[in-house]
């Protein structure tokens, strides 16, 4: 009777004790083992983001159709100012240097076009082919040798003294811009055109700028 009542009265622990027993069953392994790991817990937060995403969007005419329109709009409007301020829209209002810090002859970057061609990469044949076309320009003293010039500077100079090319200079200065800084693929027909420019522009006769 006495061991039965002992056990009946409650046992009343410390707050220390009580906390240590705490710290004790939470360093547990078992207890650890249970917890949701770190990716669990990841996507049970989104879960509930989105949950509460669909609950403040609840009201939106239509339902759930109407729900999935709205995002659908929102989507279209993320992809379109992306074009509009991204690399490809920039391409169009932004021309960057022609040359790279290594110094080449014409005939060089003639030769590594020639090289990329092969192999197909005509994006890189067409920077180096355009490369190679200024470079003769500067051998030829149609231009003047500095570094950073860009596309566009150097064909409104060369315009001057090769009129009758000027217009296919532009073109191929865009041509340039649209690749190297647009991201755009090269194509064999635009590498084609650019390298028969280049002979042209080589056996063109310059005239005088004030002509």
């Amino acid at each position: 009777m006495v061991i039965g009542f002992l056990a009946d009265v409650p046992v009343d622990i410390d707050r220390d004790p009580a906390r240590l027993r705490a710290i004790q069953e939470l360093t547990d392994p078992g207890y650890a083992a249970a917890r949701p790991g770190l990716a669990e817990r990841v996507w049970q937060w989104l879960g509930q983001r989105i949950s509460e995403l669909f609950d403040a969007l609840s009201g939106v005419p239509g339902g759930p159709l109407g729900l999935l329109l709205v995002l659908a709009l929102l989507i279209v409007l993320i992809v379109v100012v992306r074009l509009r301020v991204g690399k490809v829209g920039r391409s169009a209002k932004t021309s960057g240097e022609v040359f790279d810090r290594r110094r080449r002859t014409a005939d060089e970057y003639r030769k590594a076009a020639g090289e990329a061609a092969a192999r197909g990469d005509f994006a890189d044949a067409i920077r180096d082919r355009f490369r190679a076309l200024v470079r003769g320009m500067e051998e030829r003293a149609l231009l003047d040798a500095r570094s950073g010039r860009t596309a566009d500077e150097a064909v409104v100079e060369a315009g001057r003294f090769l009129p009758d090319l000027a217009v296919d200079l532009t073109a191929a200065a865009r041509q340039f811009d649209d690749v190297h800084y647009g991201g755009r693929p090269g194509t064999e027909a635009g590498y084609r055109t650019l390298s028969e420019l280049d002979e042209r522009v080589r056996r063109a006769r310059p005239v005088l700028a004030d002509a």
